[in-house]
């Protein structure tokens, strides 16, 4: 349900600027990348944008454009979405936990959204989507134009459950909307998820994202690293998607492995760029 006439405006609003990929025919192929999932043994792809001159670098072109569910990734939009329409108040608004113990155990707490985001609370923001609503979900999802639109079945699951769907591509270009303020919020709810992104910040570089784990119909693991690098006032953003069999893998090192291996061979992280 849209409760103003601001939300209905930023809503039509979404027809002129719509979450449009990023052009992969104009992208240069960096088959050297392709030594860095070999070593995690695992499948997958890295694309890369430069702002600055618009340039696109892929690895494993078949999969940029294939979709997947966001798993943890959807905690981006489901922010946005739940700090535009009021029902996370703020970055620091608490939802007690609900007593069921999980396997993660900084779960098991109550929390705010900034502390969710960073621990990738899975219960936190299925109570934030039961709080948005399906039909409120819906109408937000239509107007970004987020990968397949496809919220059906349960509220608090649809990211999970390889109902919605999106490519890395269109990850990206996310992304930059969401960086330049360009997404159908408020700024001020733009920049409080960016703030919420931001996970390392020295003088050399900052380098913001959100991470996600989740399966596919095939019982493989995917696993997602999504977000930006700043260097010297020049912003890069950038996909990891990976692949794997769901047995013996450390989804959450291998992703963090093989983005930190891949921007260091760009020469990020000096403070050069």
């Amino acid at each position: 349900m849209i409760h103003n006439l601001t939300d209905l405006k930023l809503i039509f609003a979404a027809c002129l600027v719509s979450l449009a990929s990023c052009t992969v025919n104009k992208a240069t192929n960096d088959e050297s990348l392709k030594k860095y999932f070999d070593e995690n043994k695992v499948d997958g792809c890295f694309t890369m944008l430069n702002n600055a001159d618009g340039e696109i670098t892929v690895y494993n072109m078949k999969y940029d454009t294939m979709r997947f569910s966001p798993a943890s990734t959807f905690k981006i939009v489901n922010s946005l979405i739940g700090l535009q329409t009021g029902r996370i108040l703020d970055e620091n608004m608490v939802i007690k936990w609900d007593g069921v113990t999980r396997s993660r155990e900084e779960w098991n707490k109550d929390m705010n959204m900034t502390e969710a985001f960073k621990v990738s609370c899975v219960p936190y923001y299925q109570e934030v989507a039961r709080r948005i609503g399906a039909d409120t979900m819906k109408q937000w999802i239509d107007s970004l134009g987020y990968g397949n639109k496809n919220i059906s079945g349960p509220i608090d699951s649809f990211w999970l459950n390889n109902k919605l769907k999106i490519s890395p591509d269109e990850q990206l270009g996310l992304l930059k909307r969401l960086y330049f303020g360009q997404l159908p919020f408020r700024k001020s709810v733009q920049e409080q998820v960016k703030d919420v992104m931001l996970q390392e910040s020295n003088t050399a570089y900052k380098l913001s994202y959100k991470t996600g784990w989740g399966y596919a119909e095939d019982g493989n693991s995917i696993g997602w690293l999504v977000g930006w690098i700043e260097e010297n006032n020049h912003v890069y953003f950038f996909v990891t998607f990976v692949k794997a069999p769901a047995h013996d893998i450390d989804m959450r090192t291998v992703r963090m492995n093989i983005t930190r291996g891949i921007l260091k061979q760009y020469g990020f992280f000096e403070g050069k760029k």
